[in-house]
């Protein structure tokens, strides 16, 4: 895993709209700085850092980051309790064809 991918994932889920102006700022960077595409490996270990709400819409920048992955990782619907962000994922690989 690279660097940067592994010091976004250390830093934990996205902070929610409460969190300060700098946290989300310093989130968005660490997210810049991850070259596109990012590895199986890389996507598998992105999915656990959404956070409680879309942080001002950089949960979405997560989203396609994690959806530039060689291969889908929710390949089973997600359960009633999983969060936003894993029912969206899976339902855009369900809507794009690639889950049947």
């Amino acid at each position: 895993m690279r660097p940067e991918v592994q010091m976004f994932v250390t830093d934990g889920p996205l902070p929610d709209w409460d969190a300060s102006e700098e946290e989300i700022d310093r989130r968005v960077a660490q997210l810049e700085a991850i070259a596109k595409p990012v590895t199986g490996e890389e996507a598998k270990a992105l999915v656990s850092c959404f956070g409680p709400d879309d942080c001002y819409g950089v949960a979405w920048t997560l989203l396609h980051l994690i959806e530039t992955g060689p291969n889908f990782l929710l390949t089973a619907a997600p359960g009633p309790d999983a969060n936003e962000w894993h029912q969206r994922l899976y339902d855009r690989a369900v809507n794009g064809g690639l889950i049947p």
